[in-house]
């Protein structure tokens, strides 16, 4: 029996169950596809060592505001983490339309990000805030002292119709997350990043993650999930090497969306192919890993299907009301990228 005849089979069954299922459960009928669709990126996660240190970075560097913060323990946050034993600080950060979490683990103490971390390794992960003047903003980094992975901001070249134009600068927050600002040329990009504005640092685009296998991640990310592929390109030469400090960089980059919220951009390293798989040892405390937000109708069901297409990581039980959300599943991508499916 074929590999695609085989998970033909586990979806039908998957089906099956989830129709008894939600014939019992108050959620709206709906097919399995539409449950586990994303209706929005609702933002990324971001585990930190120290919350002040972290929210005073975030809010005076880079002018996030602070929407709420609270403390979560407990055993419903024991099983969507999957760590025992769990007291989390957890504060939320807007910058104009989007929002991000920080989450301090309290108890127990997760390990630090890898010192010698490079940005085609599989863990890489970050998000692009755009800026409306990109010689203002990173003047203004280079004032608050923020650690440099690219040298200056790079202006991809305008042989690449996709991408050229673009202004790009990568550099470290305070636990060597991995931050990007980028501006956008006239005409390229979502409108909204064309508006004049007074504020400088205007909101997230998109979180990028490296994969080792496009087509494998858009199975998920589309297929399963319902993104829809928006753009792509094919990005090489010094500009892009000196901006992801990966000598001989060349990455094919797609990006896709849901209906509201960041994107999501997947990064394949064509070259060089050197880049280290995501830990299989990494647990959700440990400060290497983030978690991309995803809202859907019914969490349990879109980890369901999530987990019959893709099963590479154990599915957690539903989450209390204890940050804003009813109901939360926690799964990994096929390179290891954590996400949380969300419920509201």
């Amino acid at each position: 029996m074929s590999r695609w005849v085989r998970l033909g089979l586990a979806l039908m069954i998957v089906g099956l169950a989830l129709g008894v299922v939600l014939h019992m459960s108050p959620t709206p009928l709906g097919s399995a596809a539409d449950l586990a669709a994303a209706r929005a990126v609702a933002g990324v996660s971001i585990n930190v060592a120290d919350m002040d240190r972290s929210v005073d970075f975030y809010s005076s560097v880079l002018f996030f505001e602070k929407v709420s913060d609270v403390e979560a323990s407990g055993p419903g946050v024991d099983r969507l983490l999957g760590v025992p034993g769990v007291r989390a600080r957890v504060v939320t950060l807007r910058l104009g339309a989007e929002r991000i979490e920080l989450v301090q683990y309290l108890a127990p103490k997760g390990r630090p990000v890898p010192e010698d971390s490079r940005s085609n390794d599989r863990w890489f992960q970050h998000i692009a805030i755009i800026v409306n003047d990109m010689d203002q903003a990173y003047l203004w980094l280079r004032r608050h002292h923020v650690v440099h992975t690219s040298p200056t901001p790079q202006r991809l070249p305008d042989w690449n119709p996709n991408a050229g134009g673009i202004r790009a600068f990568y550099f470290k927050d305070p636990d060597g997350h991995a931050l990007e600002i980028l501006q956008f040329p006239s005409g390229k990009g979502d409108a909204r990043w064309q508006r004049p504005s007074d504020p400088v640092f205007l909101g997230i685009d998109h979180t990028a993650i490296v994969v080792g296998d496009t087509e494998a991640s858009l199975a998920f990310y589309r297929g399963a999930l319902g993104m829809q592929v928006v753009g792509g390109s094919e990005n090489y030469g010094p500009e892009q090497e000196r901006l992801n400090d990966v000598a001989g960089a060349r990455l094919r980059i797609t990006t896709l969306r849901a209906a509201e919220g960041p994107a999501v951009e997947l990064l394949e390293y064509l070259a060089p192919r050197g880049g280290r798989p995501y830990p299989g040892d990494v647990r959700a405390n440990d400060l290497v890993r983030w978690h991309t937000l995803v809202l859907t109708r019914d969490a349990g069901a879109a980890a369901a299907v999530l987990g019959a297409r893709a099963p590479v990581g154990p599915l957690a039980t539903s989450l209390p009301d204890v940050v804003g959300f009813r109901q939360g599943f926690t799964l990994r991508d096929p390179d290891g990228h954590a996400l949380q499916l969300r419920a509201r």
